[in-house]
């Protein structure tokens, strides 16, 4: 098995780190997005990262790659077998990947990908909005949901935490950090899952693309 993409991608990101929690062996690959390699298209013909191959099949977008991993090596488990339980994790999923990425992103992106990596001026005012309007009703959201057992679904590690705190990682990139005072059970519990060994490695191997 093959994962493409680079790491400070909250979305493979989240695959990478999930791949390790399940204890499943796989090759990273970090391609950048946008790649136009025709091997890389023909997994993801958008170029969007992560793309994913085992043998021969193929497929890109993080939720169906660990779909696919989920159902073919149920093993240390990411996904309740409850539905209800099921659902929730999914829901959590959805949140990290369009509600708190819409806000995240354009800090880390302005703030960081475009002057660091792309030579370009970033939309700083954009980014500025998001961290004061738009990045707290989220934050302040999830500070509600956090339950003393510092898991977000049924009291264990499920894809919920590593989505969620994939996204989050990027703030901290972005030279943010949750405040303490204000958001007490999110900023323990952010530090609690990223703790986690395959969390650790992850975060290690990123580094080296700022330089650490």
């Amino acid at each position: 098995m093959i994962l493409y993409g680079v790491g400070l991608s909250p979305y493979v990101r989240k695959t990478l780190v999930a791949l390790k929690e399940k204890g499943i062996a796989f090759e990273h690959q970090p391609v950048m997005p946008g790649d136009n390699s025709p091997s890389f298209r023909a997994m993801s013909p958008f170029g969007k990262i992560p793309a994913f191959s085992d043998g021969d099949f193929s497929i890109c977008d993080s939720t169906a790659i660990l779909t696919y991993v989920e159902a073919k090596f149920p093993e240390n488990a990411l996904l309740p077998a409850d539905p209800a339980l099921r659902a929730k994790v999914i829901w959590f999923e959805e949140f990290a990947d369009t509600i708190v990425s819409a806000q995240v992103a354009t800090i880390f992106w302005n703030r960081v990908v475009a002057p660091r990596f792309m030579g370009q001026d970033g939309d700083l005012a954009a980014a500025d909005k998001a961290e004061k309007e738009g990045l707290p009703p989220v934050l302040a959201y999830l500070e509600s949901q956090i339950p003393a057992s510092n898991f977000l679904v049924g009291d264990m590690l499920t894809l919920a935490d590593i989505a969620v705190v994939a996204h989050l990682v990027n703030l901290g990139y972005a030279g943010l950090e949750i405040d303490a005072a204000t958001y007490p059970k999110l900023a323990g519990y952010v530090a609690t899952i990223q703790a986690r060994p395959a969390y650790i490695e992850a975060l290690t191997a990123e580094k080296a693309m700022f330089g650490g």
